[in-house]
């Protein structure tokens, strides 16, 4: 069976994908409804535990939504904890050079490939002990984002994206435009220029490159770009913005 978002990365097609910021398990579900092919619990910005993060991942589990969490920093005990919650795709932010790739993957596979502890006799991952066949296969099953978004990563992009055991790479552009001096601003030309620089160079390296972006008119632009893993938005912004477009309505119906 394997992981549906590792295989279809693998074969460069287009997966969209949604990011969780609430900590709502019903968003999660409604996320999941909506038919996205990944749907992304952030637990770098958003208000998450090893708990809450477990109530996403069974209010996904309906749906053919991939769930894919980012950790809010790349230390072994946390990814220990979100891959033994049932976790294979996962988004590891600020990773700056290729060391620091080579150390993700193998605290993402268990020995003699990787360093991940064997928990999973009573763990979520394995059914608590009743899918005996899961240590077996797990590391087959694991993809592996790590992100990009430093002018350090960049300049370490094509090692870090060469990297046997990483499947992705992400630009983040918000912080990376942040420090190429232009925070608040990803659409600087400098910044943009990066960004479609970087691409390539993780496509020359045989992997799947991703990005988040909000604006619908760009997602063909970075479709063409090469982007496969990309980010159409968040279920925090799609509220708000839903939220203001029913008021801004109401009042022009009611004052008109």
């Amino acid at each position: 069976m394997g992981n549906p978002l590792k295989q279809a990365l693998a074969a460069n097609e287009m997966q969209i994908g949604l990011w969780l910021n609430l900590g709502d398990a019903s968003a999660a579900e409604i996320a999941g409804q909506a038919g996205y092919d990944w749907c992304l619990i952030d637990g770098e910005h958003g208000p998450y535990n090893p708990t809450a993060i477990l109530g996403q991942l069974r209010a996904l589990a309906a749906f053919n939504a991939e769930p894919v969490v980012r950790v809010p920093i790349g230390e072994d005990w946390v990814i220990k904890q979100v891959m033994d919650l049932g976790v294979r795709s996962l988004l590891i932010p600020m990773v700056d050079t290729p060391e620091q790739a080579a150390h993700l993957v193998r605290a993402t596979r268990y020995a003699p490939d990787g360093h991940r502890g064997l928990g999973a006799a009573v763990a979520r991952a394995s059914g608590y002990g009743a899918d005996t066949g899961y240590v077996a296969r797990a590391n087959d099953e694991v993809c592996l984002l790590v992100q990009a978004e430093t002018r350090a990563a960049l300049e370490n992009l094509d090692a870090i994206a060469a990297t046997e055991g990483v499947d992705a790479v992400f630009i983040g552009p918000a912080d990376l435009s942040a420090d190429m001096g232009h925070r608040g601003n990803p659409g600087h030309p400098e910044v943009r220029a990066a960004i479609a620089d970087g691409v390539a160079r993780i496509r020359a390296a045989g992997k799947a490159a991703g990005i988040i972006h909000y604006d619908t008119a760009d997602f063909a632009y970075y479709r063409d770009l090469g982007i496969t893993f990309l980010g159409t938005g968040a279920d925090a912004s799609l509220l708000r913005a839903a939220m203001q477009a029913n008021v801004a309505a109401a009042r022009e119906a009611l004052d008109g």
